[in-house]
């Protein structure tokens, strides 16, 4: 019995150390000396505090800034630990629920906009964390972000378009803007 018993805690020690110790940390730092930014989580830091991630949206609810996808997380929206999507279908009643009572408060933000409202903006993503939105829910705001913050709508479009990423290496994904970022390049135009 002892002459198995030794090799398999031997075994069992080594493969531990590698597999929990060694392979971690030289994937960590393999990926800190690659990917910097993205192996620290992709953080922004302004003034010396961190304000965001790239990679995780936000819950920004102000009229004067634009509105990411809606978070499927909850109680707290964009909640990192509790990721994933509704799992509801699209003829799912609590979906369908979901989407009317968030394109009525579109429209009763900003009843004069006769835009289509944009899929993105009444429906979360698979992860309930999009940083992201499409170009055209970008512009469905346009006129009430500039209106909130007193500026010209073409100003507003215009940081659209130096906001919009295209396709991943040219072919994967669709073209789409950085919620944070575009919101932080309105309030640095604006030294707030």
């Amino acid at each position: 019995m002892k002459t198995l018993l030794r090799p398999a805690i031997t075994l069992f020690m080594l493969l531990s150390a590698i597999t929990g110790i060694v392979y971690p940390v030289a994937v960590t730092g393999i990926a800190q000396a690659v990917f910097p930014d993205t192996a620290a989580g992709s953080l922004l830091v302004r003034g010396g505090k961190p304000v965001g991630s790239t990679l995780i949206g936000q819950n920004f609810a102000e009229q004067r800034y634009f509105w990411g996808r809606p978070s499927a997380t909850s109680p707290q929206p964009y909640n990192g630990i509790t990721s994933g999507g509704s799992n509801q279908g699209p003829l799912n009643p609590a979906l369908v629920a979901a989407a009317r009572e968030r394109i009525e408060t579109l429209k009763a933000v900003d009843p004069g906009n006769q835009l289509p409202i944009p899929a993105d903006l009444v429906t979360a993503s698979a992860s309930g964390l999009d940083p992201h939105i499409s170009p055209a829910a970008a512009r469905y705001q346009v006129a009430r972000v500039a209106a909130a913050r007193k500026l010209p709508p073409e100003q507003v479009a215009a940081l659209i378009d130096v906001h919009t990423e295209g396709r991943q290496w040219g072919l994967f994904g669709e073209p789409r803007v950085n919620v944070l970022l575009l919101n932080l390049t309105l309030d640095d135009q604006q030294g707030k």
